[in-house]
């Protein structure tokens, strides 16, 4: 029996997106995507460095909403 995939995101109590990373594989995302703000950075100029750190952005909300327990929704800190 094949088991349910695991979020990588917990929820957030208040507000509308993603908490704190859950298990490893969030933790790697984070810290992929913070090592490509800083190589984009510091390697590109221009508008090549505005696509790539959109780019990079972008990926990583897109992965992290589809990875979050419960999906993204406003919260308001009654209940999880």
């Amino acid at each position: 029996m094949a088991r349910a995939p695991r979020p990588w995101f917990a929820p957030k109590r208040f507000g509308y997106g993603a908490g704190f990373p859950i298990v490893w594989q969030g933790w790697v995302l984070l810290i992929a995507l913070f090592a490509g703000l800083v190589g984009a950075i510091t390697l590109l100029d221009g508008t090549t460095r505005a696509m790539a750190v959109t780019g990079l952005v972008v990926a990583t909300v897109i992965v992290a909403a589809a990875k979050t327990e419960g999906g993204w929704r406003w919260r308001s800190g009654k209940s999880l």
